[in-house]
């Protein structure tokens, strides 16, 4: 993204009474701003206490669904419209659960990944100026799937100790205080205060289109597909039992048994529908999510198999390669190609994960291995086996 740096003062690194009210003068104002020109976002803010923090570390804004606090030197080399952004930034946080549904994710890959979708909602709905050093990347926002689940997923590691290079964290996403049970109840009041503020902003005839389909989104949620495939995946895998090392406990005893190397995930085979009702996006979700599998699950290999009415292209993977998933065809769409197609190869995986709309009725035979279908289409056409679950 190319950006025009607004003039500056340099930042001070120590800050007089008469500054410090200054500052509190200027956070207020953009609060103020928010109510006035988008009264949606402008009522959670005035719901969340904001103060100075000179403590803050990285020196920017920082969140814990609560409160917002905001460095002295983030607020003065920052534009009124700046701050603007910034106040309604912190807002989409917990509005978006970020600070309650962490889990094990890395904190800061987890920041990154909800200011990608953050920002891009901001910016979409004009609201102030987004900072130089926010993120923003419609390649990586729809390579994601648009969510911060999916982005998080296909952003690079990287180590959590530290604070990076500046331009590349405009705040700090922490978590809720207390243990889930009280996180959980922290989420159900910010979703009571969301309908709340959706519900003055329409009376005001000021909530935008991209703000209503927000606030269905949070307070209408799908059940996440990618919550079905992996316990669906994980099911699969087996305990790898191999003669190469016998186990020494039974040899005493003339018994030549095999030792157990642990659980293992053996080949998966991953079938993309390329008929033209299955959008770049949804194929961008399901790339995200085979590559979140092949890092986490290790398959002894995977297979991709690209159909329409016919196979059309497929590929294969092992532990070391490097997935490119793009689509192949763009014809009708039929299931069965693609279970006799692994047949005729001698692929016998011990699942296949199909992403289709379903509107097809040519489903073949059953095959001898769990089948789960990602359907882009709730109003799909039921399967005669395995199981399905919504691409929401």
């Amino acid at each position: 993204m190319t950006s025009v740096m607004p003039t500056r003062r340099k930042p001070q690194t120590q800050y007089n009474p008469a500054d410090t009210k200054a500052m509190i003068l200027r956070l207020a104002k953009a609060r103020t701003s928010l109510i006035l020109e988008h009264p949606f976002i402008g009522t959670i803010a005035l719901n969340m206490p904001m103060t100075l923090d000179d403590t803050l570390n990285p020196p920017t804004a920082a969140t814990n669904g609560k409160w917002v606090k905001f460095h002295p030197d983030f607020v003065a080399e920052n534009t009124d419209e700046e701050l603007k952004f910034v106040v309604a930034h912190e807002c989409l946080h917990p509005m978006l659960e970020h600070n309650f549904r962490r889990g094990e994710r890395g904190p800061r890959r987890w920041n990154k990944a909800g200011d990608y979708v953050i920002n891009k909602l901001l910016k979409d709905d004009h609201i102030g100026t987004m900072p130089s050093r926010g993120l923003y990347d419609l390649a990586i926002y729809n390579q994601g799937g648009g969510t911060t689940d999916g982005i998080y997923h296909i952003l690079p590691e990287e180590p959590e100790d530290g604070n990076g290079p500046d331009g590349d964290q405009l705040d700090n996403c922490i978590d809720a205080d207390g243990d889930p049970a009280q996180q959980a109840q922290q989420a159900a009041e910010m979703k009571v205060m969301v309908a709340q503020a959706a519900q003055a902003a329409k009376m005001m005839g000021k909530m935008t289109a991209g703000m209503a389909r927000l606030v269905d989104e949070v307070l209408n949620p799908r059940v996440d597909w990618r919550t079905v495939l992996w316990p669906f995946l994980i099911k699969q895998r087996t305990d790898d039992r191999s003669f190469a090392r016998p186990n020494r406990r039974f040899l005493s005893q003339g018994l030549y048994l095999p030792t157990s190397s642990g659980e293992v995930m053996g080949e998966l085979a991953f079938h993309i529908d390329c008929s033209g009702s299955i959008t770049p996006k949804d194929i961008n979700q399901f790339s995200a999510e085979i590559t979140k599998v092949k890092e986490d699950l290790s398959p002894t290999k995977i297979h991709v198999i690209y159909f329409d009415s016919r196979v059309c292209h497929y590929e294969s993977y092992g532990p070391d390669d490097q997935l490119n998933i793009q689509p192949h065809g763009g014809g009708g769409t039929a299931f069965s190609p693609c279970f006799e197609y692994m047949l005729e190869h001698g692929i016998e995986p011990v699942a296949s994960v199909f992403l289709t709309d379903l509107c097809c009725n040519d489903y073949g035979i059953a095959p001898d291995h769990p089948v789960l279908w990602v359907s882009t289409d709730e109003r799909y056409n039921a399967p005669p086996f395995g199981e399905v679950t919504v691409m929401a």
